[in-house]
């Protein structure tokens, strides 16, 4: 084994390429920027219909998308004929379950969240998306660099993800809010995912959707932005931010596409040595 293909073979100076940017620049981010507190604008939505007595009903209604999505990820893990051909080893399983487990409460925190916009009713949004945010970096770190790193730093990352949310409403209750740590949690998941996607290989196949999830994301993004214009531009007939939850949807079911078709494969050197791949 010793003898496998160099691409299959993981530097760690790869690992340290991919892991410690999006640290570094994290780093700065706290040390340079000031406290952010969130702007009250951020709550004003472009969506102000009432449908069925919903208010704000496009963007509400829209977050049936990502609990379908959630849920369908969650009965995938369940059914063990299927997960079995998706994972090497079983404890990959968990950092998927909190992934889809954080779409899945998303949704419903999400349309909570929608039907009457405020800072502590965003709270609820933003508690399971980043159990979200957290398992696809476990996920990745699991399937590129090691199964024991990955399956280790679970916890920690769910911890630090929870600690963000918590920490911004407390500063925002102590009326200096702070959006800073938050923001890290969002973005240094997915910069991180585009350097490991860039540097370092997988042990499965498919590894393609990756990049869909990343696309995505970014459409998602920029539609969330371009809320207003976007509801102007269709007459009034969808929004940004509910086109953002569809597209969030689209990256997620992406992912579950990938773990329903991709195979299995061996001969990946991490730290110099064989990983339990």
């Amino acid at each position: 084994m010793d003898d496998a293909p160099e691409p299959f073979k993981i530097s760690q100076w790869r690992i340290f390429a991919s892991l410690l940017p999006g640290l570094l620049l994290a780093s700065i981010f706290m040390l340079a920027v000031d406290p952010i507190p969130q702007p009250e604008s951020y709550h004003l939505f472009a969506d102000k219909r009432i449908v069925l007595q919903v208010p704000h009903a496009g963007d509400v209604l829209s977050n049936l998308a990502l609990i379908i999505v959630g849920a369908w990820g969650l009965w995938f893990l369940s059914y063990s004929q299927l997960h079995v051909r998706a994972f090497i080893d079983g404890r990959e399983r968990r950092n998927f379950w909190w992934l889809f487990s954080g779409v899945f409460l998303t949704g419903f925190g999400s349309g909570w969240y929608h039907l009457g916009p405020d800072n502590y009713s965003l709270v609820w949004d933003r508690l399971p998306m980043t159990m979200a945010f957290m398992g696809m970096l476990a996920v990745m770190i699991t399937e590129r660099v090691g199964l024991s790193f990955g399956t280790a730093l679970l916890k920690p990352l769910l911890f630090v993800g929870v600690a963000s949310v918590l920490w911004w409403i407390w500063t925002e209750y102590d009326g200096h809010g702070d959006l800073r740590l938050y923001l890290i949690v969002q973005f240094y998941p997915m910069v991180t995912m585009l350097l490991m996607l860039l540097f370092l290989p997988a042990c499965y196949s498919h590894g393609e959707y990756y990049w869909g999830v990343l696309v995505f994301y970014v459409i998602a993004k920029v539609v969330e932005i371009l809320d207003h214009q976007i509801f102007e531009f269709t007459q009034n007939v969808i929004s940004g931010h509910s086109l953002k939850h569809l597209f969030a949807a689209l990256a997620v079911a992406l992912l579950l596409r990938m773990l329903y078709v991709r195979k299995k494969r061996i001969g990946i050197l991490s730290y110099g040595k064989l990983t339990q791949y």
